[in-house]
This record gives C-alpha cells, structure tokens and sequence, in this order.
C-alpha cells in the first residue's frame, strides 16, 4: 500500500479556508490531523474529535521527548501537532492535512521536508477585507488588524509549494485536487515506481 502525504496548509483568516477543507475533506482519501492544546474543552467539544486535550505537565513531557512535530503558546495556552497523530494515518495510505499558520508550517518543513505545502490566498487584499466586513461580526479596528497580519502572511506564501487563489470556491478545490495528483508525478517523489518498472525487466 502506498503512504498517504502530509499536506501543510495555510491561509489568513477570511480567505475560506474552512469552507475549502469542508469540501476537500468529502473525499475520504483525506483527514485533518487533529491538534493537541492545554487549554480547557469549550461546551460541545470533544477529546480526539476538536482536539487531544492533555495538561500541561503532559504537554511538556511530550515536548521534551520529541513527539511533537511542531508546538507553539498562544495566550497562555500550548499546541501542537503530535508526529503519532500523522503518522498512523499515512502509514493506512490516508492524505493528513494539517491546517496551521506560517510560522508552524516552517516547523514542520524542517521536520518533514517531503510534506505538500499549500497555501491560499485571496484575489486581493481589498476583497480579503470586503468579506470580514460581510462576516459582521468585528468591530473596524479588528477587521483593520486582521488585514494587516492577512498582508504579511501572504507576503510569505513563495515559501510553500504552491500558493492557489480562492477566488470562486468550486474552483480553488479543484485547484487543490490537481496539485496533489500533480505530485504523484515527481521525479524526486517516483522512487517506488521507478524500482517497481526496473525489477519486471
């Protein structure tokens, strides 16, 4: 059976992300790798499904041996992605997509160089804008400061592998789709198939 891939994805907030991965993850080849935090269940959330919630003792227990692939504190609370959590899964052949900012995903680069980065990127800033303001849900000065960290972080999307433009959603999936089965074509990728036609000479 062949490995499922790690698949890093990025996105500011605003660009659809969510809404993509709804529709990538209809496909049953592909799962989100499921964080690990500290910080304490929301009502409805549940352990293994949101998120692994462990201590933090066990946290950085976990840290300190090595298990995580990447890890981060955000306002007191840690996360992370733990390596067992991915693996498990691509060894059964599934795609893992870890969803994560910028910052995480360079993590993992140097940890799993061979993972598919992707990143999404809105049609422009100024309609990045138009739909947090379509959300109502923020106040101006908020909507302001996400458009700013949206800007620097799309200003880092010539790191990843890919960068696809989320224009009309039906499409920007599609785009998803072909970038993976793209991948399966990589010469520095095809090691098993190159054997595999060289052994029935």
């Amino acid at each position: 059976m062949n490995k499922g891939r790690l698949i890093v994805f990025s996105a500011p907030s605003g660009c659809g992300k969510g809404t993509m991965l709804a529709e990538i993850l209809k496909d049953e080849r592909f799962r989100c790798s499921v964080s690990a935090t500290t910080r304490a269940p929301r009502p409805g959330e549940v352990d293994g499904v949101n998120y692994h919630f462990l201590t933090r003792e066990d946290f950085e227990s976990r840290v300190a041996a090595g298990e995580f692939l990447e890890n981060a504190e955000y306002c007191g609370n840690c996360y992370g992605t733990l390596a067992s959590e991915v693996d498990v899964y691509l060894e059964k052949g599934q795609n893992v997509i870890l969803e994560i900012e910028v910052q995480g995903a360079m993590k993992i680069r140097e940890k799993r160089p061979e993972a598919l980065f992707i990143f999404v990127i809105p049609p422009s800033v100024g309609e990045l804008r138009r739909r947090l303001e379509k959300r109502g849900t923020e106040a101006e000065e908020v909507i302001a400061k996400r458009v700013a960290e949206a800007a620097g972080e799309i200003a880092q999307a010539g790191k990843y592998d890919y960068v696809i433009v989320n224009d009309a959603l039906e499409d920007a999936v599609k785009d998803f789709f072909t970038v993976v089965e793209a991948e399966k074509f990589k010469g520095s990728l095809s090691g098993e198939l190159i054997n595999e036609v060289l052994k029935n000479a």
